[in-house]
């Protein structure tokens, strides 16, 4: 199978220091193993020896190996010969104590691909965002991939689990206003209130958010766009352009204040 048809398989394998470190700072998902290339070892000082400090802290093994030992458990090629085999993340589901924080959550639904939920995990995590709520079906289970994608955020950002429409009665009964983004009825986000505690929900192109979920939503913004276009943004895109904008509108009510 060609590397580019696994990326959408399970997967706990985690490739390179970045999504390494996040592994270890993050502290959701236990290492059982890693694996480094012992020619490239001798370049990488300061991560083997980090990672050997981990090791004996955190009770997992170093494994010093050959490249072409590596190689066919990656998806990707930019692991700089270091991978660690992993356990799974337990995701709770959405249940109190809210996750603390500026009161920022997010919901991204229905996105068809891995690395694109990974790079719309990352931008919400730049963004400010305090949590982020899965549906029982996310691209989780290709964590490896969602990881490298996201530049580790996936598994530093707290994650829980929760159907959209739960998950907005749950915000709603703690004062946190819900936001979704969509069409009909809605209101331009540019213009539209933002301001924290919000739970935002983005839905996928082809699915996008179901009407019930609509209605328990609090108010309803869409993206404006500098042309006519029939087209629409990707989900990823729009929950980057929505996060961006919710930390610009609580940027400057903070600095109001």
């Amino acid at each position: 199978m060609k590397k580019e048809e696994t990326r959408q398989a399970a997967s706990t394998v985690f490739e390179g220091m970045t999504s390494i470190s996040a592994v270890i700072n993050g502290g959701h998902r236990k290492i059982e193993r890693v694996l480094i290339d012992r020619e490239k070892a001798k370049k990488k000082i300061r991560e083997t020896s980090f990672l050997k400090r981990c090791s004996e802290r955190d009770g997992f093994e170093i494994c010093l190996c050959d490249g072409d030992e590596i190689d066919p458990l990656t998806t990707g090629n930019t692991h700089g010969g270091i991978i660690a085999l992993c356990g799974e993340r337990e995701i709770a589901p959405l249940q109190d104590p809210l996750p603390e924080g500026k009161g920022f959550y997010v919901m991204i639904d229905g996105i068809e691909d891995p690395y694109n939920f990974g790079y719309a995990l990352r931008t919400v995590y730049a963004a400010g965002a305090d949590a982020v709520i899965l549906t029982p079906r996310s691209w989780m289970s290709a964590a490896g991939v969602v990881c490298r994608a996201s530049a580790g955020a996936s598994e530093l950002i707290p994650m829980y689990i929760s159907e959209p429409e739960n998950a907005c009665s749950f915000f709603k009964a703690h004062g946190v206003r819900v936001a979704a983004a969509g069409i009909r009825n809605s209101v331009s986000a540019f213009s539209a209130d933002l301001s924290l505690p919000l739970f935002l929900i983005v839905g996928g192109e082809k699915r996008g958010i179901s009407a019930k979920t609509l209605e328990r939503a609090d108010i309803v913004v869409r993206l404006d766009y500098g042309r006519n276009f029939r087209g629409s943004l990707s989900a990823a895109s729009a929950a980057s352009v929505l996060a961006y904008e919710i930390l610009r509108q609580n940027i400057i009510n903070t600095e109001k204040r």
